[in-house]
Parts: structure tokens; sequence; C-alpha cells
């Protein structure tokens, strides 16, 4: 089991399969970005031996993300891989869903157990403008084949850019009126290469909630008013779905923060919003043994911080979003 000195069990490990990614949504990465030499990220040999390590330390959950995850060669047999590690009991994916009509099925069957799929307005062209490449049909079409193989239940993740998509917030929650699926309204977050943008044109939760509660009426508690991840829950009245909310800069979750990142050049980060992080790729590469190792994964999750510092101003810039794994 590994403990923070906060008392924080730490059991849910997000891992970067890498930092590449084919859209360039404004808020995460500059449109001309430079990607890491596949050399200096994790192989697939290393990135299971890690999954075991950690498992071997009551990591139980896992999260595969990106930049965009299904753009890694072998995705497939990596999945199954990960799947199949002793004491890893939910799998689970998010992704962009451009690839997800034709990898939905085969990632189902090696062993993927859901999927959270990013989009943030049902507008084509808003959509456009937003992930400056992207095309809303086939996002569409990965979702549908996701929800066909039943990696369920469907999660929406859609982030509100004031200036770019904050009125079509009401369009994503109404999807939940007939379908089971949760949509999760998530803050913008301020790191590296968009960091203006970032800080600016944040779209509360409070606001994007008024937002939806002026079309549908106040919403209803969900889940018995607990965190589902790291969303508060609610729903539409009569709705099939739920809609959830992300509330990291405004109304943090710090307390029930269960998660450590391992990013796709091997770094162990203990925050999100924090910079520091555990070099754990050129170790094993040097030799490390599996006590050396150990030792520095358990000390790292010992001092993950409470939280992040964004009230006091301190905005992580060593990397963008899709350098770390969201």
């Amino acid at each position: 089991m590994a403990i923070d000195r906060f008392g924080r069990n730490i059991h849910y490990l997000r891992i970067s399969l890498t930092d590449h990614c084919n859209l360039r949504c404004v808020y995460c990465m500059a449109e001309d970005m430079t990607f890491q030499p596949n050399a200096d990220l994790m192989q697939d040999d290393e990135i299971l031996f890690f999954t075991r390590l950690f498992a071997g330390f009551g990591f139980d959950k896992i999260r595969l993300t990106g930049g965009e995850p299904t753009v890694r060669a072998n995705v497939v047999e990596l999945v199954r891989g990960i799947a199949s590690t002793e004491g890893v009991r939910s799998v689970s994916m998010t992704t962009n869903g451009l690839l997800l009509k034709k990898l939905a099925q085969p990632l189902a069957a090696a062993g993927l157990q859901r999927v959270n799929v990013s989009i943030d307005t049902l507008n084509p062209e808003k959509f456009k403008r937003l992930t400056r490449w992207g095309k809303l049909e086939d996002v569409w079409e990965g979702i549908l084949a996701a929800e066909k193989a039943r990696l369920a239940p469907i999660k929406i993740n859609a982030v509100a850019v004031k200036g770019y998509n904050e009125e079509d917030m009401v369009d994503l929650a109404a999807l939940t009126i007939e379908r089971p699926w949760q949509v999760r309204f998530i803050e913008m977050m301020p790191f590296a290469s968009a960091t203006d943008l970032q800080v600016n044109q944040v779209v509360t939760m409070a606001q994007i909630r008024q937002h939806i509660e002026s079309e549908f009426g106040k919403l209803e508690v969900s889940n018995e008013g607990r965190l589902d991840g790291e969303a508060q829950v609610f729903h539409i009245r009569g709705a099939k779905g739920n809609v959830g909310f992300i509330s990291s800069v405004t109304h943090p979750f710090c307390a029930d923060c269960t998660r450590a990142r391992l990013t796709s050049d091997g770094k162990l980060r203990l925050c999100l919003l924090r910079e520091k992080e555990v070099d754990l790729l050129t170790p094993l590469r040097a030799g490390a043994s599996f006590e050396e190792l150990r030792r520095l994964i358990l000390n790292g999750i010992w001092d993950k911080p409470w939280g992040h510092g964004l009230a006091e101003g301190f905005i992580p810039l060593n990397r963008a979003m899709s350098e770390i794994g969201g």
C-alpha cells in the first residue's frame, strides 16, 4: 500500500502513453507543438514493467492518457498487457475519440473497460476552431463505436473556454436526457504554452451550472452527493444520464485525491498542478535495482503535496498538459 504523509491511500495511476497528439486544442498546446523523440519515451516493456511495479504497491486502477493514447503504436497490445497484470482491476482511457471508430472493439477485447472522450462542443465549426484540426463527426462516430463495444459508462469531458464555447454547455448537457452517459464539465487549468488563455478565459463551475439550470431547471444531486472520481455529479430531472462538474480551480478536491501520474518520459508526477517530479525511467535504464526503484516511488508518494497553489498564484510551467497526461 502506498500512503502519503496526509494518510491518503494512493492507488490510482494515470499512465501517459505518449505526448504526441493528432489535435492541437487551443487550451492545451501550440499549433506548432514539438514532441519528444520516441526514444526518450517509455518503451512497451518499460510501461509494462512500471505497471507491475506499481500494482505491487496496491495501485489497482489504471487510466491511460496522452497526448492522445490511441496514436501510440501497439496500443491494443499494451492494453492487453496492462489489463492482465496481477492486481490491476480497472483499466480505462481518456481519448479525443478520433480513432475510436477503428479501435473501440479491439481495445475492449484486449481488456479496456471504459473511455472518457473529450468533446467541447457539438457545433462542427466551433469544434474545428477549438481543436484546430479535428472533425466533430469523427469523434461522434468514435463515441458510438465505444458504446457499441460496451466501453461503458461513456463519459464525455468538456472544457469550457470563454469566448469559444461557454454557451454550448447546454447542448452537451442535453445529451444526458436520452442517453445513459455522464457529461463532465471541466474548469480550464493553467499550464505552460497556453497560460494567458487558460488564466483569462476560465468559465467556472458556477457559471457553467447557471447556463445549464437556466435551460433545464435546478439540477438534482446524483451518487448520493459523493464524488464520482473527480466529479460532483447531478442530473437533469428525468434524464437517463448524469452531469458532472470537475472544478479543480474554484473547488479543489485535494482531500480525496488518490492519484499519481506517470508521464510518457517516465517521470512520477504527484500533483497535476505542481512541478515536482521523480525521474524513474533514467534509473531504470541505468540498471537500478527493484529496491532502488521501489524506494524512489514510495518516497515520492509520501511527499505528494496536499494540493495545488493556484490560489497563491503558482502556475506550473515546466510542462504543457499534453506532456503530463491529464
